[in-house]
C-alpha cells in the first residue's frame, strides 16, 4: 500500500476505512463471544444472530466499495451462511461458531494485508471459502444458484447491487451458462456503442453486469467486463456480438476437486482504495493535456477509481456503485506458498481514536484562554521595552501571567492525555476470541473472566500490550490450565478459569493475569535452568521463590519436552518482559502448586508528557519518572547496613535496598566533596528500590525522546529530553533498574540475557 500525505484525500479515506473496518471486526468478535454464551446457556437468542448478520453485510459493502476484494467475497459467503441460520436451514452450533471465529480471524490478518502489515493468507482464504460452502443450506454443499459454481471472483459480490445479484443467482439456479465479454468502445461514441451491443445481446441472453476494468488502449477509450448469462454457445455468442474491439469467452465452473484458484485473468490489486465521495465521472471524461492535472483521461489498473457511475448516466439503467475492477483472481498478488502457521498479532492496523465532541470543545476553550496569556505578555513586552511602569509592577505582573500559563498549560495537558485515553476493554475483547481459539484446539475447557475492562490507558498502551497479553494467556492455557480429567481427579472444576484484571492504581495501571491451573514447580525450574547451563547447583540453592520463578523469564527457558504450535519453543515470557519493560512497566509472578498462578503487570497511564524528579549524580543530571516515585529523602549512613553484598538502609522500621547510581553508572567522584545525600524511593508493583543521588533539585514536565535506532540495545534508560535550558537529560527507566538491580547474581543474568552493562551503555548514550 503506498504512502502518502495527510493531506492526500486518498489517504484520508484509506484511514477512515481501515478505521471504519476495524470497528466492524472488532463488533463481530464481541457479537461472537456474547453468542458463545449464550450457547452455553441452550439457546441464542435471534437478534444475536441478525447482529452479526448486519455486521457482516456492513462490512461487505464497505470493503466492495474500497476494493477490498478478498475480505468482500468472504463476507459475501458468511452472509449465505449466517442467512441460512437465521432462516433455521442450518442450525447455531459449536461448529458453525468456530467457522465464525475462524472468519473473524481472517477478517483482521486480510485487513493487515490491505494495509500493507502482513503476508497474504491466501491459503486459509481458500480453506474456509470451500469449509463455510460445505456448511451452507443444511451442510448439504453450496446453494443451488451460488456463484460459488463458477470460477469468479468473490469480491464480484461487494460491488454488485442486490438486484444485479439477485439476477446472477437466478440465471445460475436455472442452469444458464456464464459468459464474460470484453468490449472497448471510444468515449465519444460510448452511448450509442452500448446501446446497440445491448440491442445485439437481448435475443442471446442477459446481461447481468457492466463494470469497467480501469483500462484503455489510450485516453480516448473505455474498456468494459461485462457478465452475460445465455443458453446460446459460444461460437453463437462470438458470431451475434461480433466487432472491433469484443472479445467472448466462457466463465469455466470449478471442479468439485479442485482448488478455488479462479479461471478469470487476473487483474492486479488497487494500490489504493477509491474515495466513495470523490466523484469518478470524471475519470471518463476526455482530458485537454493527461498530464496537466492530477485527473488522467482513463484510469490505470492499478487504479481503484472506476467510471462505473459515469456509464450509468449514459445508458440509463446500470446502477450507479462506485466500482473495482470486477474478475480479479482470489490468488492476486500471491508472492509463493504461505508458511502452514503464521505469527498472529492483536495490534490494530490503525491508531485512530474516536473523541467526545464536547473533550474537543474543552480543548479549543483552553488554547482559546493561552491566546489570551500571549496578548497579556505581549503588551508586558512591550511596556518593558519602552521602560514604562515600574519594574516592580511588571514583574508582579509577570509573575501572575506566569501562573496562569502554567494552570491553562496543566489543563491543556490534561485535556490531551484524556482525548489518547481508551479502555483495556479494547484489548481484552481481541482476548477473548484467542482463549476460546486456543482451548478448543487443544482440548481444554477454559473461562476468560474480565474484570476492569473500563480502566483506561494510552491508546498507544493498549496496542502494544495486545501481543504480551496474548502469549500470557497462551502460556497459562498451554501451562498452567490441566485437562479436564486432572482437573476432575484434583477436584477442581472440568473447566479451567483465567481471570484478567485491571485498576489503576495511582498514576499506574495494573493488569493481573490468574489462572487456577496446576502452578509452577519450583524444582521443576530449577531443573531445567541447571540442566542449561542457566546456572549451577550451587547458585540455585541461594534463589528465592520470586527469583526461581523469574527465571522463566529467560531468553530460551522452557519446561516443555518438545515443541508444539503452541509453545515449547523457549519464546514467549522473555518477550513479554521485554516488551512490558520497553513500556516502562514490571511484570512479577506467584505461583502456588495446584493453585494457579497471577502475574501482575504495573504500566504508567501514558508515556506521552511525564512528570520527573530531576536530580544530580556527580554533576551529571538525570529524571526519574515520578510515577515511581514514592519520596525522596536525607540518606543517613548510619543507618545503612551491607545484607548478602547488597546496601540496606532502614527507613521508618523497614529494610529499603539501595543503589548508589554514581557507582553503579561508574561516575567518577565529583570535585568538591558532598555534604550529604539523599535517598529518591522508587516503587514498582511490589518492589521498592532507593536511587542514591547527590541533589534533588525538583520536578517537571517533560516529552521523552528516544535515543535512537543506534542505541536501541542501551538498557536502563527510557529515553531523553531537553530542559528550557536546552540541556540535554537521560530519563532513567525505573522499571528496568529495580528489575536488574534486585535480580540475584545481576551481572550473571544480565549476561545470560544478551544485555548490555549499564555504564558503558551511558557513555554511548551521552557521547549520542
Amino acid at each position: 500500500m503506498a504512502e502518502g500525505g495527510g493531506q492526500d484525500p486518498n489517504d484520508k479515506a484509506r484511514e477512515e476505512f481501515f478505521s471504519e473496518a476495524q470497528e466492524l471486526i472488532d463488533g463481530l468478535g464481541r457479537d461472537l463471544l456474547a453468542i458463545d454464551e449464550a450457547l452455553k446457556g441452550g439457546s441464542v437468542p435471534p437478534d444475536a444472530i441478525n447482529d452479526v448478520f448486519r455486521g457482516v453485510h456492513t462490512l461487505k459493502g464497505l470493503t466492495g466499495v474500497f476494493g477490498a476484494g478478498r475480505m468482500a467475497g468472504l463476507s459475501h459467503v458468511l452472509e449465505d451462511l449466517l442467512d441460512d441460520v437465521r432462516l433455521g436451514r442450518v442450525p447455531m452450533g459449536p461448529s458453525v461458531l468456530d467457522l465464525l471465529f475462524q472468519s473473524v480471524s481472517l477478517y483482521v490478518r486480510l485487513l493487515a494485508v490491505e494495509s500493507g502489515a502482513a503476508t497474504d493468507p491466501l491459503s486459509e482464504l481458500d480453506d474456509l471459502l470451500s469449509t463455510l460452502g460445505q456448511f451452507s443450506h443444511k451442510g448439504g454443499g453450496a446453494k443451488p444458484g451460488t456463484a460459488t459454481q463458477y470460477d469468479l471472483d468473490p469480491g464480484i459480490f461487494g460491488v454488485l447491487t442486490e438486484y444485479e445479484e439477485h439476477r446472477l443467482r437466478s440465471n445460475i439456479q436455472e442452469g444458464i451458462a456464464l459468459y464474460r465479454i470484453r468490449v472497448l468502445f471510444p468515449l465519444a461514441t460510448i452511448d450509442s456503442a452500448l446501446e446497440n451491443l445491448k440491442v445485439r445481446a437481448k435475443p442471446l441472453g442477459e446481461i447481468v453486469t457492466y463494470l469497467p476494468t480501469g483500462s484503455g488502449s489510450d485516453v480516448d477509450t473505455i474498456e468494459l467486463d461485462i457478465l452475460m448469462a445465455s443458453n446460446a454457445s459460444i461460437h453463437e455468442l462470438r458470431a451475434g456480438l461480433a466487432g472491433a474491439g469484443i472479445t467472448v469467452e466462457a466463465v469455466p465452473k470449478r471442479s468439485p476437486t479442485s482448488s478455488s484458484r479462479p479461471a478469470m485473468p487476473a487483474t492486479p490489486t488497487p494500490a489504493t482504495p477509491a474515495t466513495p465521495t470523490t466523484p469518478v465521472s470524471a475519470a471518463v471524461m476526455p482530458s485537454e493535456s493527461p498530464r496537466a492535472t492530477t485527473t488522467t483521461a482513463m484510469p490505470s489498473r492499478t487504479d481503484s477509481s472506476s467510471p462505473r457511475d459515469s456509464i450509468a448516466s449514459t445508458s440509463g439503467d446500470i446502477p450507479s456503485v462506485p466500482a473495482t475492477p470486477a474478475f480479479k483472481a482470489v490468488r492476486q498478488g500471491s508472492q509463493g506458498p504461505v508458511p502452514a502457521r503464521q505469527e498472529v498479532s492483536l495490534r490494530s492496523v490503525v491508531q485512530t481514536v474516536r473523541v467526545d465532541i464536547r473533550k474537543l470543545d474543552r480543548l479549543m476553550t483552553i488554547v482559546g484562554e493561552l491566546a489570551i496569556v500571549r496578548t497579556a505578555l505581549s503588551r508586558l513586552s512591550e511596556r518593558a521595552r519602552a521602560g514604562a511602569g515600574d519594574p516592580r509592577e511588571l514583574l508582579i505582573e509577570l509573575g501572575r501571567l506566569h501562573r496562569v500559563f502554567e494552570r491553562h498549560l496543566s489543563q491543556m495537558q490534561s485535556g490531551i492525555l484524556e482525548v489518547r485515553m481508551v479502555p483495556l476493554g479494547q484489548a481484552f475483547d481481541k482476548l477473548g476470541r484467542i482463549v476460546r481459539q486456543i482451548s478448543r484446539v487443544h482440548g481444554k475447557l477454559v473461562n476468560l473472566v474480565v474484570t476492569g475492562a473500563e480502566t483506561e490507558i494510552d491508546k498507544l498502551i493498549v496496542e502494544e500490550l495486545s501481543d504480551p497479553l496474548m502469549h500470557m494467556i497462551r502460556n497459562a492455557i498451554d501451562h498452567g490450565i490441566e485437562s479436564s480429567d486432572e482437573r476432575v481427579r484434583a477436584g477442581k472444576p472440568a473447566a479451567g478459569t483465567i481471570a484478567l484484571n485491571a485498576f489503576q492504581k495511582g498514576n499506574q495501571v495494573v493488569i493481573e493475569v490468574e489462572d487456577d491451573g496446576h502452578g509452577m514447580d519450583r524444582a521443576k525450574i530449577l531443573s531445567v535452568a541447571i540442566e542449561r547451563g542457566m546456572l549451577t547447583p550451587e547458585e540455585a540453592h541461594d534463589l528465592s521463590t520470586r527469583e526461581v520463578l523469574s527465571l522463566v523469564f529467560l531468553a530460551g527457558f522452557t519446561t516443555k519436552g518438545e515443541a508444539t504450535d503452541l509453545s515449547g519453543r523457549g519464546v514467549g515470557l522473555d518477550v513479554v518482559r521485554t516488551n512490558i519493560g520497553k513500556l516502562g512497566g514490571v511484570i512479577d509472578i506467584t505461583s502456588e502448586m495446584g493453585i494457579g498462578t497471577k502475574m501482575t503487570i504495573t504500566l504508567p497511564i501514558t508515556l506521552a508528557i511525564i512528570n520527573v524528579l530531576l536530580v544530580d549524580v556527580s554533576e551529571r543530571l538525570f529524571a526519574v519518572p515520578l510515577a515511581n516515585v514514592t519520596e525522596a529523602i536525607v540518606l543517613d549512613e548510619g543507618h545503612v547496613r551491607t545484607v548478602e553484598a547488597r546496601e540496606m538502609l532502614s527507613v521508618r522500621g523497614t529494610s529499603l535496598p539501595i543503589c548508589r547510581l554514581a557507582n553503579l553508572f561508574r561516575i567518577p567522584p565529583r570535585d568538591r566533596p558532598r555534604v550529604r545525600s539523599f535517598v529518591v524511593i522508587t516503587e514498582l508493583g511490589e518492589r521498592r528500590l532507593g536511587f542514591v543521588v547527590d541533589e534533588v533539585l525538583g520536578q517537571q514536565d517533560i516529552v521523552i525522546k528516544p535515543l535512537g535506532k543506534s542505541l536501541k540495545s542501551v538498557r536502563g534508560f527510557a529515553g531523553a529530553t531537553e530542559l528550557g535550558d536546552q540541556r540535554l537529560v537521560l530519563v532513567i527507566d525505573a522499571a528496568e533498574l529495580i528489575d536488574e538491580v534486585l535480580a540475584s547474581g545481576e551481572s550473571r543474568l544480565l549476561a545470560l540475557a544478551g544485555s548490555h552493562h549499564v555504564s558503558p551503555m551511558l557513555a554511548k548514550a551521552e557521547e549520542a
